[in-house]
């Protein structure tokens, strides 16, 4: 297993080792012991699924708000996303800051979204299935969201505006400036 650390303060991305002959493939997405010798070491106890049926589909920005953050690792099982993270803890050294990665069901790679971020993907092509692990239950009082197109953070999705398809709800996520953050950064000791 192989863990990359990204530009994004605590953000990781996950490669698994994949075996693979003219059947396709086998890989252990997620081994306990694995991932804690690795650092990665959380209590996940909920998985979740969406399925995106068109390319262009935005769901995001989307977090909890503490006492009810969840951290999630996430990964694509058919098709491509581009996955957008946020960081929304005060005092980290990337607080404000984006980054996006490219997620696949051939690269096989997954990500760790830590507590305190907004997570949001689109699709890229049909049929998206994404898996996620949580490490805390949905919460719908601490439900919230910061907008996808927020021009303070200048987030660059990778097709035009007009061709994104957001539910109700995540078209009136508002800015990041006007949003009340409850989360703040420690380093680990």
């Amino acid at each position: 297993m192989k863990v990359i650390e990204t530009k994004l303060q605590d953000v990781k991305l996950v490669e698994t080792a994949v075996f693979g002959d003219h059947r396709g493939f086998f890989t252990e997405t997620y081994t306990e012991n694995k991932f804690k010798e690795a650092g990665i070491d959380y209590n996940f106890i909920q998985d979740n699924q969406s399925l995106s049926a068109e390319p262009g589909v935005l769901r995001g920005m989307h977090y909890q708000k503490a006492p009810y953050a969840q951290t999630k690792l996430l990964r694509v099982l058919t098709g491509v996303i581009y996955d957008v993270l946020v960081d929304l803890r005060k005092g980290s050294p990337t607080y404000a800051q984006w980054e996006g990665y490219l997620l696949s069901q051939f690269n096989q790679r997954q990500l760790l979204v830590p507590q305190g971020f907004a997570h949001g993907f689109v699709t890229l092509t049909p049929n998206v299935n994404v898996a996620y692990k949580v490490d805390g239950y949905y919460a719908p009082q601490a439900d919230a969201g910061i907008a996808f197109d927020d021009p303070d953070l200048g987030i660059a999705w990778p097709m035009p505006k007009e061709r994104l398809i957001l539910s109700d709800k995540d078209k009136k996520h508002p800015y990041l400036r006007d949003v009340d953050l409850n989360f703040n950064y420690r380093e680990a000791k």
